[in-house]
């Protein structure tokens, strides 16, 4: 294996928060999550002579991010895992930088990530990687090895079926 150039690794590097956030979403604890980044880093790095130069570095990454997840974690996400403190883990925040406001604010956070954990997957993911991380849809799509108007499509659906599960926070 022959090392990945210094400026591919570079430009690589600069997306750690974003793939690191991304990690948290999926595996939902700070060690897999940092797992899982390492692992995309080593896959990015041995197989950057396949990065296609002026393509977009950043949606390569986090497709190898979500395969590895697919591929490694996704039998422990089956299993109903329970913290240390009695806690379930599926309640780990997905929007690690959430204010901590008021109680109302906190109660909000909390009925909106619960809301997009009963979303199928690919709904979830199609929608954080859009609205949250900001990815273009081209690069949406290419992370989730579909077409653009799949992923338009599971933007409108996932948006849909929030708007049925938090129907209590309508303006009245």
């Amino acid at each position: 294996m022959t090392p990945a150039p210094a400026d591919f690794q570079r430009e690589a590097l600069e997306h750690l928060d974003a793939l690191y956030n991304f990690a948290m979403y999926l595996a939902r604890r700070p060690a897999d999550a940092e797992d899982l980044v390492q692992e995309t880093y080593l896959r990015a790095f041995r197989f950057s002579h396949r990065f296609q130069p002026g393509t977009h570095l950043r949606a390569w990454l986090f497709q190898i991010l979500r395969n590895t997840f697919l591929t490694f974690y996704r039998v422990r996400e089956r299993e109903t895992a329970v913290a240390e403190d009695g806690v379930p883990e599926w309640d780990v925040p997905v929007f690690h930088e959430a204010p901590d406001d008021d109680a109302a604010t906190v109660e909000a956070h909390t009925d909106l990530e619960r809301a997009l954990r009963r979303l199928p997957e690919e709904f979830r993911t199609v929608l954080l990687l859009a609205e949250v991380e900001g990815l273009p849809l081209e690069e949406v799509a290419q992370v989730m090895a579909c077409p653009v108007g799949t992923v338009k499509s599971r933007i409108f659906r996932a948006k849909e079926r929030l708007r049925a599960l938090l129907r209590d926070y309508e303006p009245r």
